[in-house]
């Protein structure tokens, strides 16, 4: 492991007004999402939609890396020049997620473990080989009665401290994604205390397993109401409460949050990350960025519709909503920066 070299690329993924993109969706996922718009459910149509998000003229003024799924980072462009390469090029740098999913929890009905350690160090070496220079793990925690439990808490922290550690050996950066999902009628109270004691165990765990912290990045949940919780704060309301709960329990050597989407529209994940930035950017120890998938390819994959004549016009959609998040990273993302694009 070459310390500097880890807190370099870390450095450099939340540097200035960028962000990570997210395509890593696994193909059950993607099959899903082409399936609700008619796409054929095959892996040449995963493919072809990958080379739109890679390809996208100037996608590297806005992300500094994206993070891949194990099919996406063998496949190429249609001339034969692999992913991994035309994703370079651009001046982005390459990831990977390299969990095996989150599994029921035996003994905790209605939760989830993430699995994947398994055989894990050799999956990074591999990838590594391959020209990832980061990788992401997902652990995910319901709020509800009773759950989330401290058993599922604390396996999943371990489990994230783990993998963590191994990417760290492997030269590879470590995303630590510890989300609580936005499913159910929790308070944004709640939400607050759960990611609060959430976090405070990962980091608890990644120490224990001597992580440098330096050369990481925490890609957690903004702190937010439940779906269906009657009532719902304004964004600025959830901008105090995220960075409160983050100031407390995410420490000063960690040099980026980039934040999860976790199901928010795009434009309501601009306007809450802006109003951190607004708010709070000239004194917080760590980076606010965003790491999100659904929040910036969305509308283009609505507009592509595994149509090749629509590409330039999804391409032009994906762009305008990386644009729109590397203003939020300013501070300067404002609602009529959406009306200019429609």
């Amino acid at each position: 492991m070459n310390a500097q070299e880890l807190i370099d690329t870390a450095r450099t993924l939340v540097a200035g007004d960028k962000g990570l993109l997210a395509m890593d969706e696994s193909n059950p996922t993607c099959n899903k999402r082409f399936a609700r718009l008619g796409i054929p459910q095959t892996e040449e149509a995963r493919r072809a939609y990958r080379e739109l998000i890679v390809t996208t003229p100037g996608l590297g003024e806005f992300i500094s890396g994206v993070i891949l799924y194990d099919e996406t980072i063998r496949q190429s462009r249609k001339d034969g020049s692999p992913f991994v390469k035309v994703i370079t090029d651009a001046g982005i740098i390459p990831g990977i997620k390299v969990d095996a999913g989150a599994k029921d929890m035996a003994g905790h009905p209605g939760e989830k473990i993430t699995e994947g350690l398994d055989g894990l160090r050799d999956r990074l070496a591999e990838y590594s080989q391959m020209g990832a220079r980061f990788a992401k793990w997902r652990a995910v925690l319901a709020v509800g009665d009773g759950i989330p439990s401290r058993g599922c808490i604390e396996a999943n922290a371990q489990a994230l401290a783990r993998y963590a550690s191994l990417c760290q050996e492997a030269g590879l950066v470590p995303v630590v994604e510890p989300e609580v999902l936005m499913d159910g009628e929790h308070t944004l109270e709640q939400c607050f205390e759960v990611t609060e004691e959430l976090l405070r165990m990962v980091f608890n765990h990644l120490y224990t397993q001597r992580v440098t912290l330096e050369g990481m990045i925490l890609k957690p949940n903004m702190v937010l109401p439940g779906l269906t919780c009657p009532k719902q704060e304004t964004v600025d309301e959830v901008a105090d409460a995220t960075v409160r709960c983050f100031l407390r329990a995410v420490p000063a050597a960690v040099p980026g949050v980039a934040f999860l989407s976790g199901g928010q529209s795009g434009e309501l994940a601009s306007a809450r990350l802006n109003a951190m930035n607004v708010r709070f950017k000239s004194r917080l120890p760590w980076a606010l960025a965003f790491s999100f998938a659904r929040a910036i390819q969305q509308p283009a994959l609505e507009i592509w519709q595994g149509e090749e004549a629509r590409v330039p016009a999804a391409q032009q959609a994906l762009l305008h909503r990386a644009k729109c998040n590397g203003a939020a990273r300013r501070g300067e993302y404002t609602a009529a920066m959406e009306r200019t694009s429609a």
